[in-house]
Order: C-alpha cells, then sequence, then structure tokens
C-alpha cells in the first residue's frame, strides 16, 4: 500500500485513496475465500458420490489451502500493480489543479514574507487593541472615583445650604457672620458641657 498521505485528495473525495484501495482488497480477499469454500464444499459433494474414491476431505482441505495461498500471492501482485494504476492515475488529483475551495489561495497568494509581515501586523492590532481595553477601563475606573467625589461634594454643598438656611433664621446673612456666630455657640456649648460636668463631680464627691 502507498505511504503518501494524499491529504490534498481525502479533501476533495472525503475519503484518503489509501483506506479505498485497503476496503477494495478485503473485499477482493473476502471473496477469493469465500469462493474457495464454495468450490470446496462442492468438490466434497462430488467425492460422495464415488464411493471407492480414496481421497479424504483432510486431503481435499490441504489442497485447497495450497490453491489459496497460490491465488492469494498472484492476487496480491494483480493489486499491486492495480493500486499503483489508481492512485497516479484515477484517485489523484495533479498539481497544477485547484479544488473550487482553494481558488482564493490563488486570487489573494502571499510569499512567506509577505505571511509573516501580515502575522506581525496582527499581532501589533492585538496589542493597540489590549492597550485600548486597559485604557478604557482605567477610564471607566477614573469616571466611577469622579462620580463619587461629584457626590461627597453635592452632600457638602447641601450641608452649606441647610447651614445658611439656619443662619438665616437667625438673622445673620453673611457666611463670615455664620462661622462667627457657629464658633460663639459652640463655645457656649462647651462652656455649658464643662459646667455640668463641674457640677457632677461636686454631687458625686458630696455623696461619697
Amino acid at each position: 500500500m502507498s505511504v503518501s498521505p494524499m491529504a490534498y485528495e481525502a479533501q476533495f473525495f472525503g475519503f484518503t485513496p489509501q483506506t479505498c484501495m485497503l476496503r477494495i482488497y478485503i473485499a477482493f480477499q473476502d471473496y477469493l475465500f469465500e469462493m474457495m469454500l464454495v468450490v470446496e464444499s462442492v468438490i466434497l459433494r462430488k467425492l460422495d458420490t464415488f464411493p471407492d474414491c480414496k481421497i479424504s476431505p483432510s486431503q481435499i482441505r490441504k489442497s485447497t489451502e495450497k490453491f489459496l495461498l497460490f491465488m492469494k500471492e498472484h492476487f496480491d501482485k494483480l493489486f499491486s500493480k492495480m493500486e499503483e494504476v489508481l492512485l497516479q492515475l484515477v484517485l489523484t488529483i495533479p498539481k497544477n489543479v485547484l479544488l473550487p475551495e482553494d481558488k482564493v489561495h490563488e486570487q489573494y497568494s502571499y510569499s512567506k514574507e509577505q505571511f509573516q509581515a501580515l502575522q506581525d501586523e496582527i499581532h501589533q492590532v492585538q496589542q493597540q487593541y489590549r492597550a485600548e481595553v486597559s485604557a478604557g477601563q482605567a477610564l471607566r475606573a477614573e469616571l466611577e472615583e469622579q462620580k463619587a467625589v461629584q457626590a461627597e461634594l453635592e452632600k457638602i454643598l447641601q450641608w452649606f445650604d441647610g447651614l445658611e438656611n439656619i443662619c438665616r433664621e437667625h438673622g445673620i446673612s453673611n457666611f463670615r457672620e455664620s462661622f462667627a456666630f457657629l464658633t460663639q455657640n459652640s463655645k457656649k456649648l462647651q462652656d455649658v458641657l464643662k459646667d455640668v460636668e463641674e457640677k457632677s463631680n461636686k454631687m458625686k464627691k458630696h455623696y461619697q
């Protein structure tokens, strides 16, 4: 059997030519064996009609096996020649022939250097894409951080608005005056807390 892979022929036929030839060989061989068994059985039936015949069934079997071996040797030689002819002239695609699905390779043929340059360009585009994806992720993270900062600023502005409203209720319209007002009230509150703590300590000592 041929050892050439014949991959292009397999692409066209859907099977390798070697597989086809192997199946043909097995089919012929099986037919030869079956034929010899039929011939042997016919000979044995004929012998039954000759009671005086001194040929035993075992001798018939040996003769059948010898004839089968002779036939198989000649068959292998003939099949080898037939296989060579079929693989070279029938089950083969000429080297100058392209299958329809491969016509695109003829239209857009590339040299080895051009193909390598194309591969390098693809690699460069992939790197640029990864860099853009990474930059996009960084921008999205920064945007989320800006949103969080904006939310905090809005809370501070709301706090200032509330503070301004409180100051207006107390007749203070200037922010400087507002902070001064808060500072004074804070100091007064601290003094009150201090006074409460002192009285609490005195009461504790009195009861002790």
